[in-house]
């Protein structure tokens, strides 16, 4: 099946929910009335993001808040010293129902990058998703009514109301803050420069291996290092060999650790596909729903007719995309799921993702307030990675992890590039970057060419107009057929901004709804 898309043009001057600006949002987006994966995965690598069936791409060099689309390479992914802090905290409360208050005593009080996890995936991301619907309800309100009413689903005046309350939603996140600060740069203390010809500070563990190895070679001169190697306890202040037993613990590890055979929770992790025809998708909808309302309500402040049951099926039941079951695909297929995490036998969060066929997509997180002191946003972000680690294993291809945005003049929106190894997406020629080398020209400029060849240009883009694939009065025909029947001029411009966009290939394989 082929998607079908309606294109709504180009969006300027309204509201933004990173920097507050009343009238600084510039995007463009269309109406995907429905989408297949291997469509969506390309457009997301052009720099497209999708709101229910809402898709819409920022206009980076006049937007105030540019949107770099990011992605984490689990394959290579460490998880920091933060990261850990937040699985182990999770085994605590499952073996013991231990829960942990403020900060342990060994976190460094000026965190760094590396170990820095600010913000939190759910609070942040619903910034990413709704911030471009606000005031698109009359044009989306258009094509949305066509396709309800044909299923006979929805009463007009009650549709529009919907769509307008759900873009009200981003509003209420200005308080998103990080839970702290995000450093580039680690910088000494003031007063308290780095002597770099010193050694550098050791841990107390440290300190005390070197103290049993100096013991040793005090009372085994001729095998002084022979004790410590065969415990895999590398001599301190050297490079340690790569061994088993020294080799930092994986994510897997640390996630799936073992727990006592009397712990005193029980965590399931269940994927379930987006679709009212699955009966366990259906069957936990009711509790679901209920706890979007109560994450709605306690975090974002919403009142209850903004979350309703409308509302949560449009924004986060609603998927344009196909779902496809390819023999060489994961087991679970392609397509929109909801990642249900049940503690002794109900939903406490559900992480909302796409799969596609290089990457698992983060679109949404809510979860249950009373739990927040687990780090449900960063618990479920590596869970997220994890899992896009696990079905590589069948699909290899599958190996990515995107994020959403990555925005670097937006603090609550930084945290994303914690998560490492993780890249950027050149805004002018759709290439990927090491994050590393973008972060010196952000703090320069909001809006940056990523790509350093001057020369290179974007190799997707639309070459071949006439070749766009156009769906009119129930006929799909060639764009250099369609323009001959057309007399408007303003027509052209807007198939050539849509062609512009989504480049070659996505316009010769995706139907150009026109009216």
């Amino acid at each position: 099946m082929a998607s079908v898309v309606e294109y709504k043009g180009l969006k300027a001057g309204y509201r933004c929910g990173y920097c507050d600006s009343e009238e600084g949002k510039v995007s463009c987006g269309m109406w995907a009335h429905s989408m297949t994966v291997q469509d969506y995965q390309d457009l997301i690598d052009r720099g497209w993001r999708r709101s229910g069936k809402y898709v819409y791409k920022p206009v980076m060099n006049q937007t105030c808040c540019p949107q770099y689309t990011i992605r984490c390479r689990p394959l290579q992914f460490q998880p920091s010293k933060s990261h850990k802090k937040v699985l182990k905290k999770m085994l605590k409360f499952l073996a013991k129902g231990e829960i942990s208050k403020g900060n342990c005593e060994d976190e460094p009080m000026e965190p760094t990058m590396e170990d820095t996890v600010a913000g939190d995936f759910g609070l942040i991301n619903k910034l990413d998703i709704q911030c471009d619907l606000k005031t698109l309800s009359d044009d989306v309100k258009e094509s949305f009514e066509s396709e309800e009413k044909k299923k006979g689903r929805i009463p007009k005046k009650e549709e529009s109301k919907e769509l307008i309350q759900s873009q009200h939603i981003e509003e209420k996140l200005g308080s998103g803050e990080p839970s702290h600060p995000v450093k580039v740069h680690t910088a000494p203390k003031p007063g308290k420069g780095a002597d770099l010809s010193k050694p550098p500070c050791r841990k107390a563990k440290e300190i005390r291996k070197e103290r049993k190895r100096l013991k040793l070679m005090h009372q085994n001169p001729a095998g002084e290092l022979a004790g410590f190697q065969a415990q895999g306890e590398p001599p301190s202040l050297f490079q340690p060999k790569a061994n088993k037993s020294n080799q930092p613990k994986s994510l897997e590890d640390l996630i799936f650790e073992s727990l006592p055979e009397n712990a005193s929770h029980k965590l399931e992790v269940r994927l379930v596909p987006v679709s009212f025809e699955d009966p366990e998708f259906k069957s936990s909808f009711s509790q679901s729903f209920s706890l979007y309302v109560k994450y709605q309500m306690a975090i974002h402040q919403d009142p209850p007719d903004e979350c309703g049951k409308t509302e949560f099926t449009r924004f986060l039941c609603s998927s344009p995309l196909e779902a496809e079951n390819p023999p060489h695909g994961p087991d679970c297929g392609y397509g929109s799921f909801h990642q249900q995490y049940w503690l002794d036998g109900r939903i406490i969060a559900v992480g909302v993702i796409d799969i596609l066929p290089y990457c698992v997509s983060s679109v949404y997180l809510y979860y249950d307030p009373d739990y927040s002191f687990l780090s449900l946003g960063v618990y479920s972000a590596l869970r997220e990675i994890g899992f896009t680690r696990q079905l590589h294993q069948k699909t290899s291809q599958l190996s990515y992890y995107y994020m959403g945005f990555y925005i670097h003049s937006c603090p609550k929106m930084k945290y994303k590039g914690q998560y490492r190894p993780s890249d950027l997406l050149c805004p002018e020629t759709y290439v990927w970057v090491p994050i590393e080398q973008c972060l010196s020209s952000l703090e320069n400029s909001k809006y940056c060419r990523f790509n350093q060849d001057p020369e290179a240009v974007d190799e997707g883009r639309s070459k071949e107009p006439d070749r766009l694939q156009v769906f009119h009065r129930k006929a799909i025909m060639p764009y250099g057929i369609y323009k001959k029947q057309q007399k408007d001029p303003s027509e052209e411009a807007a198939v050539l901004q849509y062609a512009g966009l989504v480049g070659q290939v996505c316009s010769e394989r995706m139907l150009l709804l026109r009216n």
